[in-house]
């Protein structure tokens, strides 16, 4: 079962319809990505691929299970579950997990300790929630020195944890399964002796304060992916301008590559290669 931020964690290593808020401003400001959504089930995810364009250090912050407001300036209310998130180098279809310097996994849950990156009391600002007689935390806060280059951010309920975080591996990978199949999300705090039953909203903040946070998906760089991305895609598809965005990586620019922009436009993520 899932824990609060402040009960007991699990050893590490022992193991084999989203919104996207873009914010890039002026250089030596910050560049932010900001993503809420909800996940269908316990064992769905969500990713994202962005480009760094410069190295820095990246904080990475959701906000869906204690509420706060996020970077983009948005309220998020609490009720949504304890999340997991993990980075990894590379876009989705070949990412594998990022290592830190000391070879360890980059990834952040309540329920794992992997220190400086999981460890009891990491809590961002997002609110805690009561369970039982306690007041938890579960939501994630990473703080990470990266250089330049194309990542993704895995997104997970706690309990359905990416195996890559245990063999260094790719996020292909099979997952392990810790929510026993379950139809509805569940956090407990052991301390406490209860429970509660979240919804599937998640909020996530990826920050940069020196480097511009781009995606492929931003198609005309303007630090948004919306409409005017959509656009220019379909208009290279039809032979109206020149098909130079082959996102899909298929050798030509059709209407795979807009559905790419179009899910992109709708926060769910970038899966261009």
């Amino acid at each position: 079962m899932k824990r609060g931020r402040f009960s007991v964690v699990a050893q590490w290593g022992l193991l084999p319809s989203a919104i996207c808020v873009l914010s890039s401003i002026a250089s030596g400001q910050v560049s932010t990505l900001s993503y809420t959504g909800t996940l269908g089930s316990p064992q769905s995810t969500f990713e994202v691929t962005f480009t760094l364009a410069a190295s820095d250090t990246v904080t990475f912050k959701t906000w869906g299970f204690g509420g706060g407001t996020n970077a983009a300036g948005q309220a998020i209310s609490a009720g949504g579950f304890d999340p997991l998130i993990a980075l990894f180098t590379g876009p989705l279809a070949t990412a594998t997990i990022y290592l830190d310097g000391s070879g360890n996994p980059v990834a952040d849950a309540d329920n794992l300790l992997n220190a400086p990156w999981s460890y009891v009391g990491n809590c961002p600002a997002a609110g805690t929630v009561a369970i039982g007689a306690n007041h938890d935390c579960g939501d994630d806060l990473m703080q990470v020195a990266l250089p330049a280059g194309t990542y993704t951010l895995l997104l997970t309920d706690a309990n359905y944890q990416p195996g890559a975080i245990y063999s260094g591996g790719a996020i292909s990978q099979p997952f392990v399964d810790f929510t026993g199949g379950g139809t509805q999300f569940q956090t407990c705090d052991p301390l406490a002796n209860a429970c509660i039953n979240p919804n599937g909203h998640y909020a996530v903040d990826i920050i940069s304060t020196k480097a511009d946070l781009r995606g492929k998906c931003d198609v005309n760089q303007d630090g948004n992916t919306n409409a005017a991305d959509v656009i220019l895609v379909v208009k290279e598809g039809l032979g109206v301008t020149q098909p130079i965005n082959d996102l899909s990586g298929d050798g030509a620019a059709n209407v795979v590559d807009v559905q790419i922009v179009v899910n992109a436009a709708l926060g769910l993520g970038c899966a261009a290669k």
